[in-house]
């Protein structure tokens, strides 16, 4: 028998309010990261308008139940791969849609509405299509064998290949590699035998290795033979050396480690910074959190992402729909490595990739991006179905 509840019953305050606290974060650090004056303007309101903009993506996200994001997925994940075709044949010129940001085209620059990053949303795309392919896949096959396991494994590589081919070309590196997280993570969830994940993930380990080494002591050979250019080297070599790329791909690490280091303990206080990094407003965030609130307010920061962390666990794990369960693991997985690379390039332990910190930093298209996520978990959550007696699987 299925208990009756409420919508204050149904709706996740919880998830609401560690937004909420996100939103207070995100306004504070943008305060004290535009007083550097790079752009002359006030991003406060504009943050607050996304945060306005992506409320009503999850209000409108809610609207729909997690059968009919699975009738809807293949048909997102079309319009998410057109999306990213057209972008590449857009004009590329100062002013035009796609004009060339930091070297990478990556947006729709539209008038009046300002730039659209397709590849923020054809992550969220991508999610709902792979756990549809696994849901789908244990419904046909039950009986698991090597050969259904590597049927499943092929299923999940190739949706993922297609976004990754168009997003490489832009190029963006930090989208790419956080597709790739989302596959690792929805692969080992989607109960594929660890004989061979493993292999493959092993293997994988073993030619990133291998690939850093080149870059390292035969960057000759990879421009010659897979045509890498000059500037993709830089960002290795000011990673593992940022003091001999002080005034060029380094710059940014080496202020980055300034501004943490100078926060020590408590920090300098509220815009009391005193060390510039170009773009602190977007992926630097971190580094004026660390500055101005020291270890303590960057403690909290992390911690704050450890707790939505560990909601959206404790919600997959309430989730008796796999497809719903398979969603909410690639959200996890998406926000988790979003955050790790961020935090972990501002202070050295990766290479700069450009990813924004998600909910913190200023930008619409990422903000978005990830509300329509969590609108998702928001929805699973909502329509997820409790019973008087036992689950809905004893029925």
């Amino acid at each position: 028998m299925e208990t009756k509840k409420s919508f204050a019953d149904r709706f996740d305050w919880t998830l609401a309010f560690i937004l909420f606290l996100f939103l207070i974060v995100s306004l504070f650090a943008i305060s004290s990261a535009q007083t550097t004056g790079q752009y002359g303007m006030n991003f406060i309101p504009r943050q607050a308008f996304w945060y306005v903009v992506g409320a009503v993506i999850i209000g409108f996200a809610m609207f729909f139940e997690p059968e009919q994001y699975k009738k809807m997925s293949w048909g997102l994940y079309a319009i998410g791969i057109f999306l990213l075709i057209i972008l590449i044949f857009m004009p590329e010129g100062k002013g035009q849609i796609g004009e060339l940001r930091g070297g990478a085209k990556s947006w729709f620059h539209l008038p009046g509405l300002g730039s659209i990053q397709p590849s923020e949303f054809m992550k969220t795309f991508f999610i709902l299509t792979a756990a549809r392919l696994i849901s789908s896949h244990h419904e046909k096959f039950p009986m698991k064998s090597l050969k259904t396991d590597l049927l499943l494994l092929g299923k999940i590589v190739a949706t993922a290949v297609f976004p990754l081919i168009f997003i490489m070309q832009q190029p963006d590196l930090g989208t790419s590699l956080v597709f790739i997280a989302i596959t690792a993570a929805l692969i080992i969830v989607g109960g594929i035998t660890w004989k061979l994940i493993l292999p493959i993930f092993a293997g994988t380990a073993i030619v990133g290795g291998f690939l850093l080494w080149m870059a390292v002591f035969m960057q000759e050979f990879l421009q010659e033979k897979f045509g890498f250019k000059p500037y993709q080297f830089g960002r290795v070599y000011s990673w593992l050396d940022p003091e001999s790329y002080a005034s060029a791909e380094g710059y940014h690490l080496i202020n980055s480690l300034n501004a943490i280091g100078s926060g020590e303990i408590f920090g300098k206080g509220f815009q009391n910074r005193e060390v510039y990094i170009p773009e602190n407003h977007t992926d630097f965030i971190f580094s004026v959190i660390g500055e101005e609130y020291g270890f303590i307010g960057a403690s909290i920061v992390v911690s704050l992402f450890f707790l939505l962390i560990y909601h959206l666990t404790k919600i997959t794990l309430q989730l008796k729909d796999p497809f719903s369960t398979y969603v909410c693991a690639g959200i996890i997985a998406m926000v988790t490595f979003h955050v790790f690379q961020n935090i972990g390039m501002t202070i050295q332990l990766l290479p700069i990739t450009g990813i924004p910190l998600p909910f913190i930093s200023y930008g619409g298209s990422s903000l978005m991006g990830n509300m329509l996520a969590l609108g998702l978990v928001f929805s699973m959550k909502f329509h997820h179905r409790t019973y008087m007696f036992g689950s809905d699987d004893d029925e």
